[in-house]
C-alpha cells in the first residue's frame, strides 16, 4: 500500500436522505517492517508542489492522538521560503496522485485538524481536488475550498462538494492536495494534524448563501403584536422621531447655494436621527412611505441595518457636529449608545456579520461582507480622531478584526466575503480598482493586515479579448513605480480618457471620496478620475440621455420596491444600465463639482415632489417624474457627510487621513498616473472646471 489514501472498500451507496454513509480513503498505511509505535515515520506516496522548493512541506506519521480515533494522526510539517525566495505563482504544499477516483456519487469531503501548538501553525490553508480537463490534455481543474478557523484543538470539517470553486464535474479525481497560503503566512514554519480524511455521502442538502437567517426573537414579537403590520406603530415608537409632512414644495427652500445646501443638510441630519432604534443606536436601513402619507401602518419600516449603515451612522454623526446641528455632548451621547450596541452583536472572527435586526439585535445574514466591514473601519477610525474620549473603544474594535481573512494571496485580491454557514470564502473576488471596494483595500493597507502590492494587483482595465466589455481598452501596458508593477490603459469617451469603473456609477466613483479627498492625495489617479467620470455622468445624462437633471447610482425604483444599480454605461467595463437619478448621487457630485451639482440639487427640488421633511427621497425618474418615496440610511448619510466636506472645510476627510492606518497607506497613492499627459485632450480641463490639476512629471515607467 505505497498511497495513503487508497480506497479499502467499495461500498453500495444508499438512498438520498439515508444515514451517513462513508467510503473511507484510507489512512497512514507504511511498509509492514516500519515499527507501528514509532513516530515521525514519513508517508509514502506525497509529492511537494514546488520543485523549487522539495523540503517546505513533508507528512509524516504520528502519534494516535485524536480522541475517538483508530490508529495514528498524520503530522504535516511546512517549513516556507521568504515572500522574496518564492517565485509569484509558486504554490507550497503538498500533493497526492490518484487512480482516477469517481467522486460523482458523494456530496461531502470530511476531515479532522488541528494546529500544533508547539510548531506554530497559521489559521487556515487550502483543500483541493483535482481532475483532467477534458478540453486541453496535460491540463487539470483545480476545485479549491480554505479550510478557516483552525486552532490548537481538534475541528471536524466538513466540506460539500458542491462548494469546490472551479469544478462542474467529479469524476476521476486525479489528486488531492493541501495548499498553503504562503504569500501571507505570519507563521513561515509550523504544522498542523490530520485524520479521517474520507469522501462521505450524506443525502444532506449543502447549505447556500440564499438559505435565511430567521430573527425568531423578531418573529415572535411581531405575533405577539398581532402581525408585522399590527407592530409597524410599535417600532416606530422605538424610534427617536418620525416625519409629519410627507411632501414640501421644493420651490419654498432658500435660493442662496450656501443656505440651501445648509438647509438640506438640517433637514437629512433630523431624518437620519430619527430613523434609527432609540434603545440600540442603530439606523434603520429604510423606511418605505406612500405617496402622500407617513403613517406607520401604511409604510415599510425597515428595522433591520447593514454594517455598512453602522459605518455611516457614526459617519453622519461626525458630520451634524461639524455643521453644528449638534453639539459635542449630543454627539458622544449618540455615538456611546451605537459603540455599545456594537459589543452586544454577534461577531466571527472579528467581524460582523452584514446585517442584523434593530429591535432585538439578532443577527439575520450568514455573510461577512469586505467592503461592508471596511466601512464601519472607516467609520470608527473617524470617531476615533474626531472625539478622542472614544478613543479607546473604536481602536479595539478595528484592531480586532484582521483584513487577512478576506485576501486572497494567489491573486492578490480580496474576496467579496466570507459565508460563515457554508465555511467559505465568496467565489468572487474586488477585481477592479477604480470601485468603491478600493477604500477598504487601503484600509487593509494601513493597518499592515495585507501587502501594499494588493493595490497593485487589482485591474485598472480589463483585456481587449474580454469583449463582452462595454469600452475597448486603449494603452494598455505595463508600468512600474516606487517598486511595483502594474498594467494600466485608459478607455475613452468624446475625449475624456480615464480608467473605469465595474458599473459607471457615481457611487463607486465619488463614495471612498467622502472619507478621502482623493484629488489631493492622488492628482493623478483617483483624483484626475474622479473629476472625468462626473463630468462624463452630467454630459451623459444631459446630452445623450436629454434628462434635466443627472446622476446616476444604485437606488430605489421608483414604482416597484426593488433597488437596483444605475450608472453610465461607457464609464464601466460591465456597464449597469441608465435609468432613475438619486439625489445621493447629485451630494456626491458636490466632491467634484460643487457648483454644478449644487445647481443640480436644486433643480431636482424644483422640478419633481422629491422633497419631504427628512430631506430628499431616495429616486426619481427624470422623465416620467414618479419617485421613490422611500428614506435609505446609506444613501441619505452620503448626502449628509459630502455636505459636511463641502461645507465644513473637509471636516470627515480630515479626520479620516488623520488616522494611523489612514497616514500609512496614503504613499501608495502618489505613485500611478493613470493617464499620460501629453494623451489628455485639452477640453478636460475645461469640461472639469479647473478642477482636475495641472499634470505634472509621470510618475510610472514603462518597462
Amino acid at each position: 500500500m505505497a498511497n495513503w489514501w487508497r480506497i479499502l472498500a467499495i461500498l453500495a451507496m444508499g438512498t438520498a436522505g439515508a444515514a451517513e454513509t462513508e467510503l473511507p480513503l484510507g489512512r497512514a498505511a507504511l511498509p509492514e517492517a516500519t515499527d507501528p509505535q514509532r513516530a515521525e515515520t514519513p508517508v509514502p506516496g506525497w509529492e511537494s508542489l514546488s520543485p523549487r522548493h522539495p523540503d517546505s512541506a513533508r507528512l509524516v506519521r504520528g502519534a494516535a492522538l485524536r480522541p475517538g480515533g483508530s490508529g495514528p494522526t498524520l503530522k504535516f510539517h511546512y517549513a516556507l521560503p521568504e515572500p522574496g525566495d518564492a517565485a509569484p505563482d509558486e504554490d507550497f504544499g503538498l500533493r497526492l496522485r490518484l487512480p482516477g477516483i469517481d467522486a460523482s456519487d458523494y456530496d461531502r469531503l470530511v476531515l479532522w485538524v488541528k494546529g500544533d501548538a508547539s510548531e506554530g501553525f497559521n489559521p487556515e490553508f487550502q483543500v483541493q481536488l483535482r481532475w483532467p480537463d477534458p478540453a486541453a490534455a496535460g491540463r487539470e481543474r483545480v476545485g479549491t475550498f480554505t479550510v478557516g478557523g483552525i486552532t490548537a484543538d481538534w475541528k471536524r470539517v466538513e466540506l460539500p462538494l458542491d462548494y469546490l470553486a472551479g469544478v462542474q464535474d467529479r469524476h476521476r479525481v486525479s489528486a488531492f492536495a493541501i495548499v498553503l497560503p504562503a504569500r501571507e503566512a505570519r507563521v513561515r514554519r509550523g504544522g498542523y494534524f490530520l485524520d479521517s480524511l474520507t469522501l462521505a455521502k450524506t443525502g444532506k442538502p449543502a447549505p447556500t448563501a440564499g438559505d435565511p437567517v430567521v430573527a425568531e426573537k423578531k418573529q415572535a414579537w411581531e405575533a405577539a403584536a398581532g402581525g408585522e403590520v399590527a407592530a409597524r406603530p410599535l417600532l416606530r415608537a422605538r424610534l427617536v422621531g418620525w416625519p409629519s409632512v410627507p411632501l414640501m414644495d421644493g420651490k419654498t427652500l432658500p435660493r442662496d447655494p450656501r443656505r440651501f445646501l445648509e438647509r438640506v443638510a438640517a433637514d437629512t441630519w433630523r431624518g437620519l436621527d430619527a430613523l434609527s432604534d432609540r434603545a440600540h443606536g442603530l439606523p434603520l436601513d429604510r423606511v418605505e412611505f406612500r405617496p402622500g402619507s407617513t403613517a406607520p401602518e401604511t409604510t415599510r419600516i425597515g428595522d433591520y441595518t447593514s454594517v455598512t449603515n453602522i459605518g455611516f451612522h457614526l459617519l453622519a454623526i461626525a458630520a451634524a457636529h461639524a455643521l453644528q446641528l449638534i453639539d459635542r455632548e449630543q454627539a458622544l451621547q449618540r455615538l456611546a449608545t451605537t459603540l455599545a450596541t456594537l459589543d452586544r452583536l454577534e461577531s466571527y472572527q472579528g467581524f460582523f456579520y452584514n446585517y442584523y435586526n434593530t429591535t432585538t439585535l439578532e443577527r439575520t445574514s450568514d455573510f461577512i461582507s469586505f467592503v461592508d466591514s471596511s466601512w464601519l473601519t472607516a467609520g470608527l477610525m473617524v470617531i476615533r480622531q474626531a472625539f478622542p474620549e472614544l478613543a479607546a473603544p473604536c481602536t479595539r474594535l478595528i484592531e480586532r478584526g484582521d483584513y487577512r481573512f478576506f485576501y486572497d494571496p494567489g491573486p492578490g485580491l480580496m474576496f467579496h466575503g466570507y459565508h460563515a454557514r457554508q465555511g467559505l470564502h465568496s467565489n468572487l473576488h474586488y477585481g477592479m480598482l477604480y470601485a468603491e471596494s478600493r477604500l477598504g483595500s487601503l484600509i487593509a493597507i494601513g493597518k499592515g493586515d495585507v501587502p501594499p502590492a494588493h493595490w497593485f494587483h487589482m485591474a485598472r482595465t480589463l483585456p481587449a479579448e474580454f469583449r463582452w466589455q462595454a469600452g475597448q481598452p486603449l494603452d494598455r501596458r505595463e508600468h512600474s513605480g516606487g517598486g511595483f508593477h502594474w498594467v494600466g490603459g485608459h478607455y475613452q469617451w468624446r475625449g475624456y480618457r480615464y480608467v473605469p469603473s465595474w458599473g459607471g456609477s457615481l457611487f463607486e466613483a465619488l463614495m471612498p471620496r467622502l472619507v478621502l479627498d482623493e484629488l489631493r492625495h492622488a492628482p493623478a489617479s483617483l483624483g484626475y478620475n474622479g473629476q472625468i467620470h462626473t463630468a462624463i455622468q452630467r454630459r451623459y445624462a444631459l446630452e445623450e440621455l436629454h434628462y434635466p437633471v443627472w446622476g446616476m447610482s444604485p437606488s430605489s425604483t421608483p414604482g416597484s420596491e426593488r433597488y437596483q444599480e444605475y450608472g453610465v454605461r461607457p464609464l464601466g467595463t460591465a456597464g449597469y444600465r441608465a435609468g432613475v437619478v438619486t439625489p445621493h448621487a447629485a451630494a456626491l457630485a458636490l466632491l467634484a463639482e460643487p457648483k454644478e451639482a449644487t445647481a443640480n440639487l436644486a433643480s431636482l427640488a424644483e422640478r419633481y415632489p422629491l422633497y419631504g421633511e427628512f430631506g430628499f427621497y431616495d429616486a426619481v425618474n427624470p422623465v416620467t417624474g414618479e419617485v421613490s418615496y422611500t428614506y435609505l440610511c446609506l444613501n441619505q448619510a452620503m448626502i449628509l457627510v459630502a455636505l459636511a466636506d463641502h461645507l465644513a472645510e473637509r471636516a470627515v476627510q480630515r479626520w479620516f487621513e488623520a488616522d494611523p492606518i489612514a497616514q500609512r497607506a496614503l504613499p501608495l497613492l502618489g505613485i500611478e498616473r493613470f493617464v499620460d499627459p501629453e494623451g489628455q485632450p485639452g477640453t478636460v480641463a475645461a469640461d472639469t472646471r479647473a478642477a482636475t490639476p495641472a499634470p505634472a512629471q509621470p510618475t510610472t515607467s514603462v518597462r
